[in-house]
C-alpha cells in the first residue's frame, strides 16, 4: 500500500490559500464594521450638537411652511394640536381637557369655530344661586348662536394673544426648538421612514430634537423635556390655501367673546 504524504510545496500553498481567505475576510467584516453611517446622508450627523441645532433651526426659520401635530403640557393644562403654519397665517384644530376648537388666522384676523358645548360655561348654574334661570338662558343663546360658526376674535380681546399664540409660526417653532442646558448628541433613528440624528438638550432633560439626516436638516419631532408632550413636524415648505370663511359661516360678535369651558 502507498501511503499519500503532501509535500513542502503542497502544505506551503495551502497554507499560503489559508492566509489569504482570513485576510480576505477580516478585511470583509473590518469593512462592514466601520462603515460610514453618514453615507448617503446631508452630513449633519457628523457635526457637533450645537452645530446640528443651529442648522435644524436656520432650515426650519428660511421654510415657507410647516404642519405641527401632537400634544403640548403647559401649567394651563394638556392640549392636543395639529396646526398648519406660514408666516401670514394658520389653521387647524386644538383640543383642549373641555372642547376641540378650530382656529384660522389671515394676518391678523384671527377666527375661532367651535359647538355649542364650547360656549355654553352657564350650564351648571341652578336658580338657588341666584340666577334664576336667566343668565343660563342667555348662556345657551349665545351657545346656540355661535355653534359651529366662525366667530371674529376681537384684537383687544384677552383671549386673543393666546389663540394666536397657537396659529403662529414663529412663535410655536421657537418654542418647541430651543433645547435647555448643553445640547449633546443622541442616537440615529427615523420618524416617518427618514433618517434622523437625535440632540439632546442637558442630556435629554431640556429636549431631544429628532434632525432630519435627509436632504434639508428639517428638524421632524420634538420632546419636551420633563413630560411636557411630543410634537411632530412635516409637510416642510408645502404651501396650503387660506381664506376667509365665507358671511353666512360668520358671527360677528362684537368686542369681547363671551367666556367659554376651555
Amino acid at each position: 500500500m502507498t501511503s499519500f504524504v503532501p509535500s513542502v510545496r503542497a502544505r506551503r500553498r495551502t497554507a499560503t490559500l489559508a492566509l489569504v481567505l482570513c485576510a480576505g475576510l477580516t478585511a470583509a467584516l473590518t469593512a462592514c464594521a466601520g462603515e460610514d453611517p453618514d453615507k448617503g446622508t446631508n452630513g449633519v450627523g457628523r457635526l457637533t450638537g450645537p452645530e446640528i441645532e443651529k442648522k435644524a433651526q436656520t432650515a426650519a426659520d428660511s421654510a415657507d411652511a410647516v404642519r405641527l401635530a401632537g400634544t403640548l403640557v403647559s401649567k394651563g393644562g394638556t392640549y392636543k394640536i395639529d396646526m398648519q403654519l406660514k408666516n401670514k397665517g394658520g389653521a387647524g384644530s386644538v383640543t383642549s381637557k373641555n372642547s376641540t376648537f378650530e382656529l384660522l388666522r389671515i394676518g391678523d384676523e384671527l377666527y375661532l369655530k367651535a359647538d355649542a358645548g364650547f360656549w355654553n360655561h352657564d350650564d351648571a348654574k341652578k336658580p338657588d344661586d341666584g340666577d334664576e334661570g336667566g343668565a343660563s338662558d342667555a348662556g345657551g343663546a349665545a351657545a346656540d348662536k355661535l355653534d359651529d360658526k366662525y366667530v371674529k376674535v376681537p384684537e383687544d380681546d384677552p383671549t386673543y394673544k393666546q389663540l394666536r399664540g397657537f396659529t403662529d409660526k414663529k412663535v410655536l417653532l421657537d418654542g418647541l426648538l430651543t433645547l435647555h442646558g448643553e445640547v449633546g448628541k443622541g442616537d440615529r433613528d427615523k420618524v416617518g421612514g427618514v433618517r434622523t440624528i437625535r440632540i439632546l438638550g442637558g442630556e435629554g432633560e431640556g429636549g431631544a430634537l429628532d434632525v432630519s439626516l435627509e436632504g434639508t436638516p428639517y428638524p421632524l419631532s420634538f420632546a419636551r423635556g420633563g413630560g411636557g408632550g411630543v410634537i411632530t413636524l412635516a409637510d416642510w415648505g408645502k404651501d396650503f390655501a387660506l381664506a376667509a370663511p365665507a358671511a353666512d359661516e360668520t358671527v360677528d360678535y362684537g368686542k369681547q367673546l363671551p367666556k367659554s369651558t376651555s
